[in-house]
């Protein structure tokens, strides 16, 4: 496979602090920044806003990804990615009008993601692929940190990496839930390329190390899973 992207969620971080752990995850080499956006409404729980994220885009380089999962995002668009966010990724089932809210990411200048709850058949999105430069497939049921990894969305993995392949779409699959140095292997068998782990990056004082041994365990495949 093509060398692994690893994102870090900021879910676990120290949100007093998030200057100095925002720092600490670019230092590790992770590629990346999800910004774990929740309204409450949405999903049962709470987390920041678009001005918490700009407040830390000048202290890194790498790049910002908001994961929006909350109830009609088409409102606050612009905020995301005035706050910094080069990847805005929306929710499949908060969509009225998912192709429009895909436009309209782009047109801001950012670039569109399209997440699918673990519950949500890959047929919601064929039809906006075209428009969509990251899929992400939710290996959780989104809210929370710490859950257990789905490996029953291996076969959407599977489905999704194939489904791209066949168009010939520049379109990054990333996978989000559970993600750690026992469960990355069965994702990027099954397909995926792009790595969101929280606990398994915060969970201990050596995050460069963990993040290596991720992409290690990433490239540790046998070969992909067929889809049904």
């Amino acid at each position: 496979m093509t060398t692994p992207v690893l994102v870090a969620s900021v879910l676990p971080a120290d949100f007093a602090e998030l200057g100095r752990d925002v720092t600490a995850i670019e230092q590790a080499t992770v590629d990346r920044v999800q910004w774990d956006v929740m309204d409450g409404r949405f999903v049962p729980n709470l987390t920041f806003g678009p001005d918490v994220i700009a407040a830390c885009r000048d202290r890194v380089t790498i790049g910002f990804e908001a994961h929006l999962m909350v109830e009609d995002p088409d409102p606050m668009l612009p905020r995301w990615v005035e706050a910094g966010c080069e990847i805005v990724i929306v929710h499949a089932e908060a969509c009225r009008h998912l192709h429009r809210t895909l436009s309209r990411i782009r047109e801001l200048g950012a670039r569109a993601g399209v997440a699918l709850n673990p519950a949500t058949p890959l047929d919601e999105v064929v039809n906006v692929l075209d428009i969509t430069d990251l899929l992400l497939i939710m290996t959780v049921n989104p809210g929370f940190g710490g859950q257990d990894y789905l490996a029953s969305m291996e076969f959407k993995i599977a489905a999704a990496r194939a489904e791209i392949d066949r168009r010939g779409l520049e379109i990054e699959l990333e996978v989000d839930g559970g993600i750690g140095p026992h469960t990355i292997a069965g994702a990027a068998a099954a397909g995926a390329d792009v790595f969101c782990a929280g606990s398994a990056l915060f969970a201990g004082p050596n995050m460069t190390d963990r993040a290596n041994a991720l992409r290690a365990a990433a490239r540790q495949t046998n070969g992909r899973l067929v889809p049904r």
